[in-house]
């Protein structure tokens, strides 16, 4: 492990790493012990009381953040005839089928978030081992494989701040709640609508503590751990 920087250690002494914060301090403490010289990523990490091996104990779930995410998503939309036609008039930046399978065959993955109509999943399957490692693969449990009709209301929803959430093989959940930039409830409120999302997709064999341990940090700051108690009782204002 590389060894901590001077500005890391810095920012580190402003945390009590034994205390469990209130979410609205540990907002606040992760934008002032950012000390990137962008504006870095408010992420939320969560450690859950579940098994990934086991099916009943699956987490995979979307989010609208009221805030958005403060970055411009890059949409790639695998349609075709009048579909692919309301994919572009919605905005979306590539819009295509049988030449953008090929083109992210030979390697292009210039997006961040794919979406497909039914009728063209046939095709996009063949790029199962490209995209589903890195995130990126449609699937109807996201609202990613849509019908023609909803691709304008999907593509809005991405723009405006949508994000997934995915249990992973170590039973944690990683999901970015904003900027820096943002304002204190800014990302009160994303983290509000994250914590719902959550709380709602419990799966049918959790058992025990569901939210064992909560952190939040900026992309380059300490982490702050949050009291999961407070946090689950969140409720949108």
């Amino acid at each position: 492990m590389p060894k901590p920087g001077k500005k890391y250690l810095e920012m580190l002494k402003k945390v009590d790493r034994s205390k469990l914060y209130s979410p609205s301090e540990a907002i606040k403490l992760a934008k002032e012990t950012s000390y990137a010289n962008f504006d870095a990523t408010v992420e939320v990490h969560m450690k859950m009381g579940l098994d990934p091996r086991h099916a009943d104990q699956q987490i995979r779930g979307v989010v609208l953040l009221p805030a958005g995410i403060g970055k411009q998503v890059r949409i790639m939309v695998f349609a075709e005839g009048d579909a692919a036609r309301a994919a572009q008039e919605a905005g979306a930046d590539y819009v295509g089928s049988d030449d953008f399978v090929q083109k992210i065959q030979e390697g292009w993955l210039e997006f961040d978030v794919a979406v497909a109509t039914p009728q063209v999943m046939g095709k996009v399957g063949r790029l199962g081992k490209v995209l589903g490692p890195r995130g990126l693969m449609p699937s109807p449990k996201t609202g990613t494989v849509c019908q023609p009709e909803d691709l304008p209301r999907v593509i809005r929803e991405l723009r405006l701040g949508r994000v997934e959430f995915r249990l992973d093989k170590t039973a944690n959940l990683h999901v970015p709640i904003g900027k820096v930039s943002f304002t204190e409830q800014q990302l009160m409120d994303n983290l509000t609508a994250l914590v719902e999302a959550v709380v709602r997709a419990k799966p049918t064999g959790a058992k025990g503590q569901y939210i064992r341990k909560m952190v939040l940090a900026p992309t380059m700051g300490p982490g702050i751990k949050v009291d999961t108690a407070q946090a689950e009782q969140l409720k949108a204002a």
